[in-house]
């Protein structure tokens, strides 16, 4: 199989674009905040489940790679073009979502408002799997970790809510 430059560099595009996202999102934290993310974790008080901070970078990371990689499969569908737009609009919304959840926890620190932010992502991201699977069901599938990342991220930011009141 001989995959075209075009084709790479579609792909490559696909992925940068939540990498960036979630990038920008965790810059403009910082800067509203005037604190790096990782210290202002460490200075909350913590629940015995909260991962060690050095987690959430790798594994948003993967996250990211395989939002990216799941967009790319769908865009590259020429099936339904009416379909994949619907798709993709779901797509946009919880990559706005999910950028905005940094800036409201970690940039001004309101974790109550992150918590309803992050139950309205993790429904759109739902709606998002639905609509990827209708048009190919590995792009749903790459998105699994994902949702089982958002239900742990959303106990997490409740305890840290409700400890940290």
């Amino acid at each position: 199989m001989i995959v075209s430059i075009k084709e790479v560099k579609k792909y490559i595009f696909s992925v940068l674009i939540p990498l960036l996202i979630g990038y920008l999102s965790n810059v403009l934290a910082k800067v509203i905040s005037g604190v790096d993310t990782p210290t202002y974790y460490q200075e909350l008080i913590k629940p015995e489940f909260a991962p060690p901070g050095i987690v959430f970078p790798i594994v948003w990371t993967i996250l990211f790679i395989l939002m990216g990689t799941s967009s790319y499969i769908i865009l590259s569908q020429k099936k339904n073009e009416l379909k994949t737009k619907d798709a993709m609009f779901y797509y946009w919304l919880q990559l706005a979502l999910n950028f905005l959840w940094s800036l409201l926890f970690f940039g001004f620190q309101l974790r109550l408002t992150a918590l309803i932010d992050l139950i309205f992502l993790l429904v759109f991201v739902l709606i998002m799997v639905y609509k990827f699977y209708k048009i190919k069901p590995l792009a749903a599938y790459l998105n699994i970790p994902y949702i089982l990342w958002l239900i742990y991220a959303g106990i997490l930011n409740y305890f840290l809510w409700f400890i940290n009141k």
